[in-house]
C-alpha cells in the first residue's frame, strides 16, 4: 500500500489565528508647495489678531497711524507671490481660499467663546471681548479686502508672468502688490473703519499702509527672488 503522509497539525501559536494585515500609509509629497501653504495661513491669522490694534507712531512731524497687522500681513503677499509664480494661478487661488476658510473658522471659535458664560474666577472677559471680540463688520471688511487683494495679486503676477516668461520677475512681484494691496487697503479701512474713527484717520490708516506695506515689498525684494529661486531648483516639476 502507498504510504500516507501524516497530516500536519497547525502550530499551537498560530492555530486559529486570523491573518495580520500589514499596516498602509500614503505618501507623503515633500514639497516646497505645502510648506508655504502653512505658512501663509498661519501669517494670515497672526496679522487678523494682531490688526485688533491700532499703532501710532511719529515720523518728525508727521504722524502715521497703522494696524498691527502690518507687521505680518505684508510676507503673506510675498508668499503668495511665490505660490503664484511657481505653482500658477490655480495653486495660488487653492491656498488664498484655504486662508480665507481658516479665518472665518477662527472669528467663529472667538465667538463662541466670546459668548460662552465665564466662570467665576476668570477676571478677563471684558478685555477678551476688547481683543478678541468678533464685530461682524470688521471679520466681513477683513475676510473681502483679504480675499479681493490676493486674489488680485495672483491673477496679475500670472498675466505679467504669461506676457514676458521667466524674464522681469521685478515687474511682477511690484505690481502684483501695487493693485491687490491697493484694493485689500481700501477694501478694509473702508469698511471697517468708517463711522468709527474720523474721515482724516481713515484717510491717514489707508495711505500710511498702503504705502508701508508696498514699502516692505520692494525692500523685501531681493528676499523674495532668493526665495522664488530656492524653490524653483527644488520643484523637480517646475519647467523654465
Amino acid at each position: 500500500m502507498p504510504a500516507v503522509a501524516p497530516e500536519t497539525a497547525p502550530a499551537p501559536e498560530t492555530a486559529g489565528a486570523p491573518e495580520r494585515a500589514e499596516a498602509a500609509y500614503a505618501h507623503s509629497n515633500r514639497r516646497i508647495y505645502d510648506v508655504v501653504a502653512v505658512a501663509f495661513v498661519g501669517f494670515l491669522l497672526l496679522s487678523n489678531i494682531g490688526a485688533t490694534k491700532l499703532i501710532g507712531v511719529r515720523l518728525g512731524p508727521l504722524p502715521l497711524v497703522f494696524d498691527g497687522g502690518a507687521f505680518l500681513f505684508p510676507l503673506t503677499y510675498i508668499l503668495g507671490d511665490v505660490l503664484a509664480e511657481v505653482y500658477g494661478f490655480k495653486a495660488a487661488r487653492r491656498v488664498i481660499v484655504m486662508g480665507f476658510a481658516m479665518s472665518i473658522l477662527a472669528s467663529l471659535v472667538f465667538w463662541l467663546v466670546q459668548i460662552a458664560p465665564a466662570d467665576p474666577s476668570y477676571e478677563n472677559q471684558a478685555a477678551f471681548e476688547a481683543v478678541l471680540g468678533v464685530v461682524p463688520r470688521f471679520v466681513a471688511a477683513s475676510m473681502l479686502g483679504y480675499l479681493v487683494g490676493q486674489l488680485l495679486n495672483s491673477y496679475v503676477l500670472v498675466r505679467i508672468k504669461d506676457c514676458w516668461g521667466e524674464r522681469r520677475l521685478w515687474a511682477r512681484l511690484i505690481g502684483s502688490t501695487v493693485v491687490g494691496e491697493l484694493a485689500d487697503t481700501v477694501i478694509f479701512c473702508g469698511l471697517a473703519w468708517a463711522g468709527v474713527v474720523p474721515l482724516p484717520t481713515i484717510l491717514n490708516l489707508t495711505v500710511t499702509g498702503y504705502a508701508y506695506k508696498v514699502t516692505v515689498e520692494a525692500v523685501l525684494l531681493p528676499l523674495s527672488y532668493g526665495v522664488v529661486a530656492w524653490v524653483k531648483r527644488r520643484e523637480p516639476s517646475y519647467a523654465n
